[in-house]
């Protein structure tokens, strides 16, 4: 029997939309306020559900509180109170748009789960604007 555990998280960042080989005049075009040189912040929610068979010993598919300890070793540690531009190193030749950043913390997340556990990240950039990944 297969089951989704979901752990929600937060972490506060800034970040500038741009890509460096376009002119300041076609990144505004495509991004808009987003490519503000000064870079604006978000409130990001983010919410990993893990998927697997529950254990019948425990009864637990995994021990959210080692879901709990990994996002935030991997995600908030990293990401909180950040520049994603400049103080994530991830993110040094990739656009953080809110779809790059879900693909990163998946990546962060997947080398350190076991193999037999699907992995989903949704996260919100706004209470109106999120992405999902599922790693496909």
């Amino acid at each position: 029997m297969r089951v989704t555990i979901s752990r929600k998280a937060h972490f506060n960042a800034a970040h500038r939309l741009y890509r460096k080989d376009w002119t300041f005049e076609k990144n505004d075009l495509i991004f808009g306020k987003c490519n503000n040189p000064n870079y604006h912040g978000h409130n990001y929610e983010l919410i990993v559900n893990v998927t697997g068979d529950i254990d019948p010993e425990t009864g637990f598919v995994l021990d959210v509180k080692i879901l709990a300890d990994l996002i935030k070793e991997e995600i908030e540690n990293k990401f909180d109170h950040k520049n994603l531009n400049l103080d994530v190193p991830d993110f040094q030749d990739l656009n953080p748009t809110a779809e790059n950043i879900a693909v990163v913390i998946w990546n962060k997340l997947r080398v350190k789960m076991e193999e037999i556990f699907d992995l989903e990240v949704v996260l919100y950039e706004t209470p109106r604007n999120f992405v999902t990944y599922k790693g496909i």
